[in-house]
Formats: structure tokens, sequence, C-alpha cells
């Protein structure tokens, strides 16, 4: 039951560190405004491919983290 624990342990720690990673290399976008909410200006962002793949990413591990966190609860 403890190498389950360990097992968890680190992978816990390993989607943690490259969720950490993913987040930090995404780019930074620009200020939030009022015309952030609304359509006013007529544009639309639209994330090409680096962006894209970095936003899915980082829906998988955050997703992948806290399906092990939950595991690393219920089986410890």
């Amino acid at each position: 039951m403890n190498s389950i624990l360990d097992i968890l342990k680190i992978i816990e720690i390993v989607f943690g560190v490259l969720l950490s990673i993913v987040i930090l290399v995404q780019p930074k976008k620009s200020s939030l405004n009022l015309t952030t909410f609304g359509n006013e200006g007529g544009w639309k962002f639209e994330r090409r491919w680096p962006e894209k793949t970095l936003h899915n990413l980082t829906i998988w591990l955050s997703a992948l983290f806290i399906i092990t966190s939950l595991a690393y609860f219920f089986v410890a």
C-alpha cells in the first residue's frame, strides 16, 4: 500500500511541476479592460498553434493533477 502512495506522490509532483512550467511559458495577454468583455471592437482572439497547444495542455495537466490528488486522498 505504501508503494502505491509513493507512486501517487511522485506522479502528483511531476504533474504539478509540469503544470507550473506550462502556465509560466504561456504568452502574456493584453491588459484587462472593459472592451475585453464585449465584442465592441470587432476583434476576435484566435489562438494559433503554440498558444492553442499550451492552452489545451494546461487544461489536461490540471485535470490530471486534480485526479491524482483525489486518488491520493482516497487511497491514503
